[in-house]
C-alpha cells in the first residue's frame, strides 16, 4: 500500500505543478497544453535555426516558414482534436460521477472496452452501480435487525393504500418493545441489541408473505397486515404475536423478558392518509400501555368495545358450565291434526352473574371458534336426555327431545360414540332423541355427512334437517340425506299473510317434504294467521311464540301435566303461554 502511494505522488508532481498556473483548471486544458508545447517548442527551435543560419534569399525564408507555420497549425489542429476525443472516456467518467453525487443518478457508462479508458469507464459504472444499492440500501433498511426502516415502511403503506382500489380490509400494527430500555441500562446495549433480533426474527415467523414488518423506531416495529376478511384476523396475530415476543429468552446466561404493547388502527374505517393511519395506531398503543403489560387496543372506539366485550365474554364462557350458569329452556313442538305436544327442542341459555342474560347469537359464535362448543354440545346433549328420561319416569306423555347439532360437533370423528354413550349413561331411549342438523353444515364434506347421518339414523334416532330453505343444494343431496323431518326456517314464516313470495315457497315446501315421505314442521309461528294458513297447507308441526315461548323444565313439565290430564287445544296451549 504504501509502494503504491508513493507512485502515486510521484505522478502527480507535473499534474500539481500545471495547476498551479492560473486559469488552467480544466484537465482537458493541461492535455492539450503539454501537446501543445510538445509539438512546437521543436518546430520553432528549427525555424529560428534556419533563419538565422540559412543563406537563402529573405523571400524564401519567408515562404518556408509560412508553409511549416501553415503545416503545424493543421496538424496541431488535428493532434488536438483527435485527444479531445480520446480524452471522452476520462470527460464522461468525470461527468458521470458528478451527476451521481450531485443528483444521485446513475449514468449509463459504456462497459465493452478493454483498453485502461474502457476498463476505467466499466470500472466505474460497476463502482457506482453497487454503491448505490448500498447507499439505497442504508437509506432503506435498519442496520441492526435487517429490515425496512422508517422510510421504506412509510412508502410501502403509501403503495398499499393507492393501490387499495377495492376498499380491501388492511390493518397497521404499530408495537413497542416496553422493557428494552432496562434491558439496556441493566444488561447493556449488546444484550439490548440481541433482544431487538431475537423480536425482528420472532415477529417475521408471525406474519405471512404479504405482510410487511419494519422497524420503525428504537423500541418499535410496524406492521402492515394485508388482504385481511375480518378483524378476528388482526385479533389472532396481535394474540400470536403477544404470545411469542413474551417468551423468556436466554442473553449471556441471563434470562431476559419482554413486555410489549400493540395499537391497532383499521383500513378503510379509518383515514388513508399515512401519517393519519400511523399516528392512529401509535395512539392506540399508548392506550394498550396505560392499560398494563402485554395488551393491544384498536384505535377505534366501537372496535375496542366489541373486543373488550367479546374477551370477557370467552374468558367467561370457559367456566360457565362448571360454575352453573347455563341451563336449558324447551320450546314446545306441537302437532296441527291432534294439538298436543309432539315434542320440545332444547335451547341453550346463559345467565351470567356478571355479564347477566347472554344473547345466544353472541356467546354461541365464540363457542364456536373456540372450540368449547364441543364440551357445551355434549352438556346440552346429556342435560336434554337425561331430563326427557325424567319426564318420562314421571308418567308424562312420551315425547321426542329436539337437541341442535353444531358443525364443529359434527365434524368430530366420535360424535356417534359420544351419543351412544350419552344415551347409555341417561337412559333415554334412542327413538326419543332427534338431532337438529343445518343443511349448510352437510355441504363441506356431502359423502362424509350421510356416513355419519346414516350412523345416527340406524340407531333410531330422528333426524330432523334445520333452517330448510336457507341452505345452498339442499334439493341436490335431499334424496340422499336420511332424515325424517324437515324444518322451515322462521324466516319464511315470518311474511306467511302478507302476499308475500313466502307463502308459496312455504307451500312448496311442504309439498316436497310430504312427496319424500318426510314430515314438516315450522318454527317462529306468532300469530293465529301462519298457523292456519300451515295448517291449511298440511304442516304437520308447529313451535313458536303463538304457543308457547322456551320455558325452563319445571314450567314444561306443567304443560306435560295439564295435557297428561287433559287433551289440550291449541288454543288453550295459547292461553296457557
Amino acid at each position: 500500500m504504501r509502494k503504491s502511494l508513493g507512485i502515486s505522488q510521484t505522478n502527480l508532481y507535473l499534474y500539481s505543478a500545471l495547476s498551479k498556473i492560473p486559469y488552467l483548471n480544466s484537465y482537458k486544458g493541461k492535455i492539450m497544453l503539454v501537446a501543445f508545447l510538445g509539438t512546437h517548442v521543436p518546430l520553432l527551435s528549427l525555424l529560428i535555426y534556419f533563419v538565422i543560419s540559412a543563406s537563402f534569399p529573405i523571400d524564401i525564408k519567408v515562404r518556408v516558414i509560412a508553409i511549416a507555420l501553415i503545416a503545424t497549425l493543421i496538424g496541431t489542429a488535428l493532434t488536438l482534436y483527435a485527444l479531445h476525443n480520446l480524452l471522452a472516456p476520462v470527460t464522461l467518467t468525470f461527468l458521470a460521477m458528478r451527476h451521481y453525487l450531485t443528483n444521485r443518478q446513475l449514468s449509463s457508462l459504456p462497459t465493452n472496452f478493454t483498453d485502461e479508458a474502457g476498463m476505467l469507464m466499466a470500472d466505474t459504472f460497476h463502482t457506482l452501480k453497487k454503491l448505490d444499492e448500498v447507499i439505497e440500501h442504508i437509506a432503506s433498511y435498519d442496520d441492526l435487525t435487517g429490515l425496512p426502516n422508517r422510510i421504506l415502511f412509510d412508502d410501502r403503506l403509501q403503495q398499499v393504500i393507492s393501490q387499495n382500489k377495492n376498499n380491501q380490509l388492511f390493518a397497521v400494527i404499530y408495537l413497542s418493545l416496553d422493557r428494552l430500555k432496562n434491558i439496556n441500562n441493566l444488561l447493556g446495549y449488546e444484550v439490548g441489541n440481541l433482544v431487538l433480533r431475537n423480536a425482528a426474527q420472532k415477529l417475521t415467523s408471525c406474519l405471512s408473505h404479504r405482510d410487511i414488518l419494519a422497524r420503525h423506531e428504537s423500541n418499535k416495529f410496524a406492521i402492515i397486515q394485508t388482504n385481511i376478511k375480518s378483524v378476528d384476523e388482526v385479533v389472532e396475530l396481535a394474540e400470536k404475536i403477544i404470545k411469542e415476543l413474551t417468551k423468556s429468552i436466554s442473553i449471556n446466561n441471563n434470562e431476559v423478558f419482554n413486555s410489549i404493547s400493540i395499537g391497532i388502527s383499521i383500513y378503510p374505517s379509518e383515514p388513508t392518509e399515512v401519517d393519519s393511519i400511523l399516528g392512529n395506531a401509535v395512539r392506540a398503543m399508548d392506550r394498550a400501555k396505560a392499560q398494563g403489560q402485554n395488551k393491544y387496543q384498536f384505535y377505534c372506539r366501537e372496535l375496542n368495545n366489541k373486543l373488550q366485550e367479546r374477551l370477557m365474554l370467552e374468558k367467561d364462557l370457559h367456566n360457565a358450565i362448571n360454575n352453573g350458569e347455563m341451563l336449558l329452556h324447551y320450546q314446545p313442538q306441537v302437532c296441527l291434526r291432534t294439538g298436543k305436544i309432539m315434542g320440545v327442542e332444547a335451547l341453550l341459555r346463559w345467565y351470567s352473574p356478571i355479564h347477566g342474560f347472554v344473547s345466544p347469537a353472541k356467546f354461541i359464535p365464540i363457542a364456536e371458534e373456540t372450540g368449547l362448543i364441543i364440551s357445551i354440545g355434549e352438556w346440552v346433549l346429556r342435560t336434554a336426555c337425561a331430563q326427557n328420561c325424567s319426564w318420562q319416569l314421571a308418567g308424562f306423555p312420551l315425547i321426542k327431545v329436539a337437541v341442535n347439532i353444531s358443525s364443529r360437533q359434527f365434524k368430530e370423528q366420535n360424535l356417534v360414540e359420544i351419543v351412544t354413550q350419552v344415551l347409555q349413561e341417561t337412559g333415554l331411549k334412542a327413538n326419543y332423541l332427534e338431532l337438529e342438523i343445518t343443511e349448510s353444515l352437510i355441504i363441506d364434506n356431502i359423502q362424509q355427512a350421510i356416513t355419519t347421518m346414516n350412523q345416527l339414523h340406524d340407531m333410531g334416532i330422528s333426524l330432523s334437517l334445520d333452517d330448510f330453505g336457507t341452505g345452498y343444494s339442499s334439493l341436490n343431496h335431499l334424496k340422499r340425506l336420511p332424515i325424517d323431518l324437515l324444518k322451515i326456517d322462521q324466516s319464511f314464516v315470518r311474511e306467511l299473510t302478507i302476499g308475500s313470495d313466502d307463502a308459496a315457497i312455504v307451500k312448496a315446501i311442504i309439498s316436497l317434504a310430504h312427496n319424500l315421505q318426510l314430515s314438516v314442521i315450522a318454527e317462529g309461528v306468532e300469530t293465529e294467521a301462519q298457523l292456519e294458513y300451515l295448517r291449511r297447507n298440511g304442516c304437520d308441526e308447529i313451535q313458536g311464540y303463538y304457543i308457547s315461548r322456551p320455558v325452563p323444565a319445571e314450567v314444561l313439565a306443567k304443560q306435560l301435566q295439564q295435557e297428561k290430564e287433559v287433551s289440550c287445544s291449541i288454543n288453550n296451549l295459547a292461553m296457557a303461554a
